[in-house]
């Protein structure tokens, strides 16, 4: 389903932090969405997901309102996966992935085989079915982070939505989790997730959406919108932007901010 907001402004008391925000994302694509610290990235993706109630604008997956809908017919069509998820203490890999299943249970509705395929299609996407019996507390940063990814994969929502989905996983350990996250979007699922490498978010996404003190600055295709302007808006530093082989998706190469010390650190 496509996902589209419209003049969304988000905040609190005293504080507004997202201000109209428009984006339309399309069925089976990712977005990444970047900025520097505070200019509003993870605001925008909890009002989106109904974890923080917007000031005005609206929110539509498919042609519903997703603030219009009950919590748990939202939650059929929208899934978060958080910067810093808690799950409870000695929970297996097995028993977290379940949790995804919650919104589907009710009073009239239990545990059924449909809610086990979900969690073993999860588990094999990811990689981690070898790792269901294990405690999640006993598991690397890596592994706990696809994890947290099954769980929000067997929610099966067509919307997800991922906070820095790679912060804190070493390099190796990123690459998979957005290559992950490029099956999912192959599958027809939406994904928006924010990034804080640059060059990842243009490797991997298929639209850019840049944004500076709660607004959007730059949205589009990586090619269009990634260039040594746009760094230095976000960030306030000067930049070269290279092609990366292969793809020829950008990459950014800061430059010193004093070339001076720079040069005499190579010398010596």
């Amino acid at each position: 389903m496509r996902l589209v907001v419209e003049q969304l402004t988000a905040g609190y008391p005293g504080h507004p932090v997202v201000h109209g925000v428009d984006l339309t994302v399309p069925e089976g694509q990712v977005v990444a969405v970047v900025g520097p610290n505070g200019c509003g990235k993870s605001t925008l993706l909890r009002s989106i997901a109904r974890l923080h109630q917007p000031e005005s604008g609206t929110v539509r997956i498919g042609d519903a309102d997703i603030w219009r809908l009950a919590p748990r017919r939202a939650a059929h069509r929208i899934a978060l996966l958080p910067q810093s998820p808690q799950a409870p203490e000695a929970v297996t890999v097995a028993g977290l992935v379940r949790y995804g299943r919650h919104p589907h249970q009710g009073l009239f509705r239990q545990w059924s085989r449909e809610d086990e395929r979900a969690v073993e299609a999860a588990l094999e996407a990811t990689g981690t079915t070898a790792l269901a019996g294990r405690r999640l507390d006993q598991l690397s940063g890596g592994q706990r982070q696809r994890c947290w990814l099954a769980m929000v994969l067997a929610q099966e929502t067509p919307v997800v939505l991922l906070d820095e989905p790679t912060s804190a996983l070493d390099l190796g350990h990123a690459v998979d989790v957005l290559e992950l996250v490029r099956e999912v979007a192959a599958a027809g699922r939406t994904v928006m997730m924010v990034l804080h490498d640059l060059a990842s978010a243009a490797r991997y996404a298929d639209v850019i959406v840049a944004m500076r003190d709660g607004r959007v600055v730059a949205h589009g295709p990586s090619r269009e919108v990634v260039d040594a302007a746009l760094v230095r808006e976000l960030y306030g530093v000067e930049s070269d932007i290279l092609a990366a082989p292969g793809d020829g998706s950008p990459v950014v190469v800061p430059a010193p901010r004093r070339p001076a010390a720079a040069q005499a650190v190579r010398a010596a």
